[in-house]
């Protein structure tokens, strides 16, 4: 009765042998995926990459060399989140997790995002400065429309191991809307 669904649990299987054998690889490598397909996912949005072509493969690239460069420390910063703020209430301890993440995570890994995103696009640090300052706030207040519900979910249901992976699969969407909001921006100030 239930065979149809052991094809379905063969590459979760693959993926956690992987996870198992060799946890920071693993993460690298997801996230460098996870990076790709959301920024194809944005350029997808915001023009007709199937119709027009116009798909730009150093975008991808630079969303990859950001993914790269933040996968472990956002690995860690899981792992390390799940080990605090673990009180006898579970609803409390959601709770410091989502207001910790938010207030902490949410702001650094943002200003970082919509930073590179800019140096590695040729800009200046001024210009990142300024790239920053006009997103970040913005990307900040729309977070908590989205992750609050996400890292409740991810620490009550997401094994330890595999919370930064599955946060990074709802990061699709997400990384969709961040360079969008980078796009925006980067329009705004040609003008």
């Amino acid at each position: 009765y239930w065979a149809w669904i052991e094809p379905i649990r063969i590459p979760f299987r693959v993926y956690n042998g992987m996870q198992s054998r060799s946890p920071l690889l693993t993460q690298w490598e997801s996230t460098l995926i996870i990076y790709f397909l959301g920024d194809l996912s944005a350029q997808t949005v915001q023009t007709n990459v199937y119709t027009e072509g116009r798909y730009e493969p150093v975008r991808g690239i630079r969303a990859m060399i950001i993914g790269g460069i933040s996968s472990i420390p956002s690995y860690k910063w899981f792992l390390w989140l799940g080990r605090h703020f673990n009180y006898s209430s579970h609803l409390l301890s959601l709770a410091a997790k989502i207001v910790f993440s938010q207030m902490i995570f949410t702001p650094i890994f943002n200003t970082y995002f919509f930073g590179m995103h800019t140096l590695l696009a040729g800009g200046t640090f001024e210009e990142a400065r300024e790239r920053v300052i006009k997103t970040v706030p913005v990307s900040f207040v729309n977070s908590w429309k989205v992750w609050p519900a996400v890292t409740a979910f991810t620490f009550t249901f997401i094994r330890p191991q595999n919370r930064s992976v599955f946060a990074g699969i709802v990061a699709i969407g997400w990384q969709t809307y961040l360079s969008w909001l980078n796009r925006d921006a980067e329009a705004a100030e040609r003008k």
